[in-house]
Formats: structure tokens, sequence, C-alpha cells
């Protein structure tokens, strides 16, 4: 019955119109904390991270790439600095990525819900200069189940999607056999055991699907620093369209 009455709510308000005035502060390039007003969300935080590519303002007519991040339970909150821990946050603060970085905050005992996530990231695209055939989901532990439930649900939204240590509903994976998936995980993972990043490539495999699925030998469950650290999976990344 909530998830009903979420359904309803978000097709309601992805009706309602948005301007770079419900955003604050105003844009600036690189990472920075953001405010979305007017929105009131039951599992998610309306302040969030968003990074910003080097020449995203002096070219408006421009579409880039957004790569969604969706965090782990220990970043829940109501800081989204808590955010930087990990992922592409973190590593957005040593370098530069050609693409949009847009990190929402799970607030404190929720999981990623995804009819508020779809209705979040809906408001925050309307307001950025994004190329809506590249859009692509990552996500780790926590985020890594949010990101299959999150593409299995909306999967029209993603050009591709990279979630690591976690797992979701093999029922539901004939949803992305069109999509471009790359999974990461640890073979010694004690948290979430790497049965389950299996099982779900397997299924969209077998859904006629050309998912992959790298695991590291000798890791535990954070295999995220080593794969968010690593060139080749934004470079692969951005080879992703829809």
């Amino acid at each position: 019955m909530a998830q009903f009455f979420l359904l309803i709510i978000s097709v309601f308000v992805l009706m309602l119109p948005v301007s770079k005035q419900d955003l604050t502060p105003a844009l600036s390039e690189g990472q920075h904390v953001y405010t979305l007003w007017g929105e009131s969300f039951i599992s998610l935080n309306n302040r969030f991270l968003i990074y910003l590519p080097v020449h995203y303002l002096s070219q408006p007519d421009k579409s880039w790439p957004l790569l969604i991040y969706l965090h782990g339970a220990s970043e829940r909150g109501t800081n989204p600095s808590l955010i930087k821990k990990a992922g592409p946050p973190m590593e957005a603060v040593k370098r530069d990525f050609p693409m949009i970085i847009l990190s929402p905050q799970c607030l404190p005992k929720n999981r990623w819900n995804p009819i508020e996530l779809n209705q979040f990231v809906q408001k925050v695209i309307g307001i950025l200069q994004v190329d809506p055939n590249r859009i692509y989901l990552t996500g780790k532990s926590m985020g890594g189940f949010g990101a299959w439930d999150f593409a299995t649900q909306f999967p029209d939204r993603f050009a591709a999607i990279v979630p690591i240590s976690g797992g979701g509903d093999t029922t539901q994976a004939v949803y992305l056999a069109g999509k471009s998936v790359w999974a990461f995980h640890g073979a010694k993972d004690q948290v979430v055991p790497v049965s389950a990043s299996r099982e779900m490539v397997d299924a969209v495999n077998r859904a006629g699907g050309k998912a992959k699925l790298t695991i590291y030998p000798n890791a535990g469950h954070n295999v995220w620093d080593k794969t968010y650290s690593n060139p080749n999976i934004y470079e692969w990344l951005l080879q992703q369209t829809k």
C-alpha cells in the first residue's frame, strides 16, 4: 500500500515544473553540496552532491553524460559530505571527470527506494544539461543492491549500470537484457556473498543480455576502492549509450 501511494505521489510531482532556482547554491563547476527546495522525501535527504565537469558552465548548449552514484549503509545521514568517503565522489576530489556525477543521500535507517529515486533524479536532471541517452548508474554494498533494484524497475532511464558488492531480484533481471551491465564482487566477501552478483549476472544473460562480472579472488566486501579508482571503469561507461 505504501509503495502504491509513493507511486501516485511521484507521478504528480514529476508533472510539476522545475527551474534552477529550485537548487541552491547556484551551480558551479567541481563537486558541491546542493539543496533541492520544494521537495519532501521519505527516504532521501534533499541535500546531496553534484559534480560538474570543467567547462560545464561555458558550454550551455552541450549535453553531458550523467553518472548516478548510490552510497552504502555507512554513509546514510543528513550530512552529504559523508558520501565523499568512497566511490566517484571521493575520486572527484582527486581528478576531473568528463561527466556530471549525481550523488543522493539516503536518510538514516532507510534504504534506497526506486520510486523516490526516480522522482529525485527526474527533478534534478530537469535542472542540469544531461544527455538522456548516456545516463549511468552505480552503487556499492547497500548501493549495489539499490542499483540493481533501481535499474530493473526503471530500465529505460539507463544506458549502463555498475553494481558493486550487491545483489537483486533475479526474477526482474529480464528487464536488463538490453542494457550494458558490469558487476564487481570479492570472492571472499562475508557480508554479501559473491553468489548474489553471480546470480544476477547469470539471470540477465539467460534473458539474452550481455552482462559481465569481475570477481576479485582475494578480496572481501570492499572492492569498491579498487574498482572506482580504475579509469577503465569510467572509460567503459562513456562508451555506452542507449
